[in-house]
Formats: C-alpha cells, sequence, structure tokens
C-alpha cells in the first residue's frame, strides 16, 4: 500500500502517502536508512547500489529479499564475491571513533565524490521536446494525484516519449527506483533523458553521471553546485529560469 485514508477534523477524508524507514542492506551489513514509499523496492535497492557506486553492474546482486518488520522494512542484498569484498573494504575505511577529525574530513569528501565523464548523446533534445517532455510527466504520477505529496522520476526517450516513471515522497529515492527500473527492462542509461520533479540539487547530478545518464530536465532553477558538477561530468542539464527552459551545461563544456 503506497496511500492511506485520513479523516480531518472537519469530516473530510484525503489520501496520504505513505512513508516508511526502509533499510538497505548488502551482505547483513545496513548501508543506509531511508525514509521511502513502499513500493518498487527491489529496483530501489538495484538503483542505490549503482548510483551510489556499490556495485558496478547489476549482477552483482545476487540475490534480493524484501523483510516486512514492526520497525520497517529491509532490503536485504547479497553480493557476489567481488562486489562484496570492496563493499567491506569501504565499510572499514569509513568506519573510526566518533568525534575523529579524520573521519569527519572523510565524510565531507565524499560529499563531492569524484564523478565519470559521461558521454555526450548521440541524440538531440528540441527545446520543444524538453516543454513537452517536463509536461507529459504530469500525467504519469498517480500517487501525486492520489496525495499531492510525493516526487518523480522519468525516462524519456527520442521518439518515444515517456517510457517509465517512479514515485516515492524523496526524490532521490525516486531516482533511485527509476534507475533500478531501467536496468531491470534493459533500458540503456545513454538513450534517453531524466525527467525530475523537484528542483536539481548535486545528489541527482551525481546519481545521474554515476549510471550515464547524459541530459537532466528539471521544472525549477538548479543549485550552482549542481550546474558545477555538470559541467565537469559532461551532462546535459536543462531546467527553468526567468522566461521559460534554459540550458544550463552543454557536454563541450566539459573537461579534457
Amino acid at each position: 500500500m503506497t496511500a492511506s485514508g485520513w479523516r480531518l477534523p472537519d469530516g473530510a477524508e484525503v489520501r496520504l502517502a505513505e512513508e516508511v524507514p526502509v533499510a538497505l542492506s548488502f551482505d547483513g551489513v545496513t548501508q543506509a536508512v531511508m525514509m521511502a514509499t513502499p513500493a518498487h523496492l527491489e529496483e530501489f535497492a538495484l538503483g542505490f547500489a549503482l548510483s551510489e557506486g556499490l556495485i558496478a553492474d547489476a549482477a552483482e546482486i545476487t540475490r534480493q529479499e524484501i523483510e516486512t518488520t514492526e520497525a520497517g522494512i529491509e532490503a536485504r542484498n547479497w553480493l557476489a564475491a567481488p562486489a562484496g569484498a570492496r563493499f567491506a573494504e569501504r565499510r572499514r575505511a569509513t568506519m573510526g571513533p566518533v568525534g575523529c577529525g579524520l573521519c569527519g574530513i572523510e565524510q565531507l569528501e565524499q560529499a563531492r565524490r569524484p564523478l565519470p565523464t559521461v558521454r555526450a548523446p548521440r541524440w538531440s533534445l528540441a527545446p520543444e521536446e524538453a516543454e513537452e517532455a517536463l509536461a507529459a510527466l504530469r500525467g504519469h504520477q498517480p500517487l501525486q494525484d492520489e496525495t499531492r505529496a510525493v516526487h518523480a522520476a522519468a525516462f524519456w526517450c527520442p521518439g518515444q516519449g515517456l517510457m517509465l516513471c517512479r514515485e516515492d515522497v524523496g526524490r532521490h529515492n525516486a531516482l533511485d527506483k527509476l534507475i533500478g527500473a531501467l536496468i531491470r527492462q534493459k533500458i540503456a542509461a545513454a538513450s534517453g533523458a531524466l525527467v525530475m520533479t523537484s528542483r536539481l540539487s548535486v545528489d541527482l547530478i551525481q546519481k545521474a553521471a554515476t549510471v550515464g545518464i547524459p541530459v537532466i530536465l528539471g521544472p525549477s532553477a538548479p543549485t550552482a553546485l549542481a550546474v558545477s558538477e555538470a559541467r565537469a561530468a559532461g551532462l546535459t542539464l536543462i531546467a527553468r529560469a526567468h522566461g521559460g527552459l534554459a540550458l544550463y551545461t552543454a557536454p563541450e563544456e566539459a573537461p579534457a
């Protein structure tokens, strides 16, 4: 269930989005606990593992299991041996005593993780197509229609329009679910554009670049850091500005 009915003090009935803690664990170790909409959780775990660099390929997750507990939901994932060894080493590298200055610096550095350079798309996106993609997203959000409380991430392909859409109370969760769905449906990340309902912040740029999505569309202005990171990674970033959509970055701006 992703929404439930509630009665307001004045007697009116409304539908509210479900939000539950979801623990993402790998080889029995919890990597993160996210407040999320309890749907498409296998895709969520797969997309999170890829976009956060925990795995390099979907085949490195050998098994998934979703377990509901009184405290929330556990999305359990088991890794192939090489990926499991990398994950264990990554966990050891970030462990340290509380209050350690070096640990604090290490965590701050991780906020600006190195990103791969994304190949420029072999297809073009006309300004009117960008407007159409953002407008079309509104018709692919059933949970938003029901609750008015969730974000969406969608994938647009030239000549085909919006191919996939995922919703969640968290915009980065919606993107991870979309990434997982792309992988499961064998849709190449380089073949289309990411269309978001939210402002484009740096975490979304990092996730898109990590999996190789070359173009991102957003309905509101991006942050300065998001533009800087998108430019460095060679992403095309299109978002709202005064007077309509604006091209904030283009592939040719990427450093050699």
